[in-house]
């Protein structure tokens, strides 16, 4: 057994007869001995279909205590688990495996019916505790013989990258790599046995995979899973387990500050620590509204698959709005003008990180973004006197060809966002024939503000006036209901451009 498998393990026998894990979609808890009950029902299949070290196992599920038990079983025996959005299309599904051949492919039965006519897969309908309704393929010509215990060099995850800007590429993550960063997470947000996490973040992400179930698990907490986020249900959900915490991103805390159904259900008698959010740049104004609202302390961090989640974070004691915190068991420089790697206050560059929870190669060796030992995050950001990390946005988001002035998309984005009206706000280029790219802001409005599109853009411009400098201010504003966004509820923004650029062409 490696440290992660065995510790997790460990978890489970204390927990045998505690009640730790809840599913809200199956209104249900799950003590230790049901957990690993479903593991051995999994691993049984498992073994008698020879699986072995290194084998892979696609996934798309909705969330579900299921990923519990189903993650144990594959790394015990070595087996590498890849989960995809449960979005994802059956045929785009379908189309993976023909291409990469996994050896073993976790579905639920609406999404099975694309692989049934394989005549290479042999499907197996498991009925778990945790989960119910599973369904496993896996192919017929599995070798006997091969090792089933895992190395901790042996990838527990290949994950995905987001891909906001561009293909995503895919992570493997070893066991070495997986335990370390949850360790580092549980001690940087002092987990307990007595802290309760709330996930309504998907869990085929690294967020909700690592920095929230693994980190929870080793430290001894009860985990409580919703079938997504809800803004009419969040703070019910949070009240009724008693959750001292939960992970969400800039997007969510928008939309319980301005959805009415998320302000009337709120209970200011709640056990929260904190909220954590990343992910994205949260505005200031949002920060502090947040918390205004809510008396709930948001706890910033800056993380990425590529780091098994965290890379810094702000220290519970002394949280500055704005910031994503202080490096945590990660070192953490900004690429200087003069290609140098340095932490000093207010130099700006790319932020490059590393550690030993940090990957050195995307997997098929891809080392495109590794450079002597650091890896270019594509974030942009700087330091400030007090060794506090602050992001400025991605390089590929940077509007660079604005009459040859530069323009980050997050400053006007943080300055429009201070609109009282203004529900949310993304700012992209598009096309300019005299300037090459100009700042184009899409913008949702509150719902009084709706039906006065003229008023809404004319406060928007004073606005903008007052608060930006010329080269910054948007040239063009839409109007528009909802923002393209990925299953982790970040904007895409190429894609939003392309929707703006269509919207005006159609006129």
């Amino acid at each position: 057994m490696t440290n992660l498998t065995k510790d997790l393990k460990d978890n489970l026998t204390q927990n045998k007869d505690r009640k730790f894990l809840r599913d809200i979609r199956l209104d249900q808890w799950f003590d230790g001995s049901q957990v690993e009950a479903d593991i051995a029902l999994f691993q049984q299949v498992l073994r008698q279909a020879n699986f072995g070290r290194d084998d892979v196992v696609l996934m798309s599920l909705e969330n579900s205590a299921g990923y519990i038990p189903i993650n144990q079983a594959l790394w015990r025996l070595g087996i590498t688990a890849h989960p995809v959005s449960a979005e994802t299309p059956a045929s785009e599904l379908k189309s993976d495996h023909d291409q990469n051949h996994y050896q073993g492919i976790i579905l639920t039965k609406e999404k099975a019916q694309a692989f049934s006519s394989d005549p290479n897969l042999e499907m197996v309908a498991l009925s778990l505790q945790t989960l119910p309704e599973m369904v496993f393929f896996y192919q017929r010509d599995l070798s006997a013989g091969r090792p089933q215990v895992p190395l901790e060099s042996t990838l527990g995850w290949i994950l995905n990258t987001s891909g906001t800007t561009g293909k995503p590429k895919q992570v493997g993550l070893s066991h070495e790599i997986m335990y370390k960063a949850a360790n580092y997470d549980l001690t940087s947000h002092e987990l307990t046995p007595d802290d309760t996490v709330l996930i309504v973040m998907p869990m085929f992400h690294i967020n909700a995979q690592e920095l929230i179930i693994n980190a929870t698990l080793l430290s001894g907490g009860k985990i409580a899973i919703a079938p997504r986020f809800s803004a009419r249900n969040f703070w019910r959900w949070i009240k009724e387990v008693d959750a001292t915490w939960s992970s969400i991103v800039p997007t969510i805390v928008t939309i319980l500050l301005k959805n009415e159904a998320s302000r009337q259900t709120f209970d200011p008698d709640n056990k929260l620590r904190f909220i954590r959010c990343a992910s994205a740049m949260l505005a200031l104004n949002r920060h502090e509204e947040f918390v205004k609202t809510f008396k709930v302390p948001i706890l910033e961090g800056y993380g990425m698959t590529e780091a098994c989640s965290q890379c810094t974070l702000n220290p519970l004691d002394a949280i500055k709005r704005g910031s994503v915190g202080k490096p945590y068991h990660t070192d953490v420089k900004i690429i200087a003008p003069d290609g140098s790697y340095t932490s000093k206050p207010n130099i700006q560059g790319e932020i490059a990180i590393a550690g030993d929870h940090v990957i050195t190669s995307y997997l098929g060796n891809n080392t495109k973004d590794f450079h002597h030992g650091w890896f270019h995050t594509g974030d942009l950001g700087y330091f400030d006197e007090d060794g506090y990390l602050w992001l400025n946005g991605r390089i590929k988001h940077v509007i660079i060809n604005r009459g040859g002035e530069k323009v980050s998309p997050i400053i006007v984005e943080n300055a429009l966002a201070e609109l009282d009206f203004i529900q949310n706000v993304a700012v992209v280029p598009t096309p300019d024939e005299l300037y090459g790219e100009v700042v184009t802001a899409a913008v949702i409005l509150d719902e009084k503000f709706k039906a006065d599109h003229q008023k809404a853009r004319t406060l928007i411009n004073e606005h903008a006036r007052a608060t930006l400098p010329k080269y910054r201010r948007p040239e063009k504003i839409f109007f528009v209901d909802s923002f393209p966004l990925n299953p982790t509820r970040k904007i895409m923004r190429e894609e939003l451009s392309k929707q703006l650029q269509k919207i005006e062409k159609e006129g």
